[in-house]
């Protein structure tokens, strides 16, 4: 029986022999899942490392760079800065811990620090992917409806960050309570949600997630931008530069999409690097 992220801070406040004996054994066994040599641990160790500065210094950059240009904060980029806010933080909450767990080959900071490494994970890993999806149907609308956007309105724009936010704590807070957990996974150096144990409980929550943190966004920005790409596919024989550059503005983020979606089921990361969304930069 797989205890749950609950009992295992629950048996550290009761300070139960019995009960720590059963979730280490459970940690060692897991984090022995897939050993790595020295090598590989050192490899990985480079590529988290260059991956969190290069990320922290990006998505800081981007941050800083809104925060001093007034021209930049129209209600769209807020979307922007929501995902890069949850990739800085990736950078700073996750990816140290993971660095050092693997210059040492082992996970450092217990079975408490894994599951809250995994929840912290997760959480800003799917705020990235909902953000995406928000981000893809206001462009839905903005291009596609009747009457001229207006740049002042930011209420519609912050109900999209708030639910993002909202959204992904359901669906992250559960395996704190029961449903499915977290704990290590793959060279026992990082902690995600228990991919591997074939329980009813676990499988549900895996399936869930799956279902409403991937397949439904990933449909949203498909319908959202093929809907745009057809619409602008008609002006393409009056309109062909208009429609490369538009073109190139829509397929990109959904590219991000994908790269996103695919590290926040197996390894949240955080080099993906939102832009402003100006569709210049593809020229």
């Amino acid at each position: 029986m797989i205890a749950s992220n609950l009992s295992v801070i629950s048996c550290r406040r009761a300070n139960s022999a019995l009960c720590l004996s059963a979730v280490e054994e459970h940690l060692e066994a897991s984090s022995s899942y897939r050993n790595l040599s020295p090598t590989g641990h050192l490899l990985v160790a480079v590529t988290l490392g260059f991956i969190g500065a290069f990320g922290f210094l990006n998505n800081l950059l981007v941050l800083v760079l809104f925060c001093r240009y007034k021209i930049l904060r129209s209600p769209i980029n807020f979307l922007l800065v929501n995902i890069c806010l949850s990739d800085l933080l990736v950078c700073v909450l996750g990816t140290p811990f993971s660095f050092a767990a693997s210059t040492q080959g082992r996970w450092l900071i217990g079975d408490t620090g894994c599951v809250w490494y995994g929840f912290a994970n997760s959480l800003l890993g799917i705020v990235s992917l909902i953000s995406l999806a928000v981000l893809s149907y206001e462009r839905y609308c903005t291009m596609m409806g009747s009457t001229e956007a207006d740049a002042t309105n930011y209420r519609k724009v912050a109900g999209g960050v708030v639910m993002s936010w909202v959204y992904s704590l359901i669906w992250t807070v559960p395996p704190l309570f029961g449903w499915s957990r977290y704990g290590p996974e793959g060279p026992g150096t990082t902690c995600s949600v228990d991919w591997t144990t074939k329980t009813a409980n676990n499988i549900s929550y895996i399936i869930c997630l799956f279902i409403f943190c991937l397949i439904v966004p990933f449909l949203v920005i498909v319908f959202c931008y093929g809907k745009l790409l057809h619409a602008i596919k008609q002006t393409e024989d009056h309109f062909p530069v208009v429609h490369n550059s538009v073109s190139c503005f829509l397929v990109r983020p959904a590219f991000r999409f994908c790269c996103v979606a695919l590290h926040a089921l197996v390894s949240p990361s955080c080099f993906i690097v939102p832009l402003f969304g100006s569709s210049r930069s593809c020229s």
